[in-house]
């Protein structure tokens, strides 16, 4: 069974950075698409970015040129560097891990960006 254990969100003002972490266990990391989601208060959960198991990334276009998705397959961990943060970027943070045949989430943190 896999894990996914998300750390880094916290609270910052807006204008702030904060880099999400989220570690996997198992030992299918190389091969899984990973991507980080979010789900605001009354809203649907999102995709924020994804990167490939070859490093091909995709990003909301809302986050585009501000969010950066990393992953370091020595460490069976993928990254979310957040910067330029809004109030809107407010949300609990879910990391995803997938292929055809499985699908992983994780617990979430939450990310509170004030004005």
């Amino acid at each position: 069974q896999v894990q996914l254990v998300e750390s880094g969100g916290g609270l910052v003002q807006a204008g702030g950075s904060l880099r999400l972490s989220c570690a996997a266990s198992g030992s299918i990391f190389k091969t899984s698409v990973m991507g980080w989601f979010r789900q605001a208060p009354g809203k649907q959960r999102e995709l924020v970015a994804l990167i490939s198991s070859g490093g091909v990334t995709n990003y909301a276009d809302s986050v585009k040129g501000r969010f950066t998705v990393s992953r370091d397959n020595t460490k069976n961990t993928v990254y979310l560097q957040m910067n330029s943060l809004a109030p809107e970027d407010t949300a609990v943070y879910y990391c995803r891990q997938w292929s055809g045949t499985y699908d992983y989430w994780g617990q979430g943190t939450q990310v509170t960006v004030s004005s």
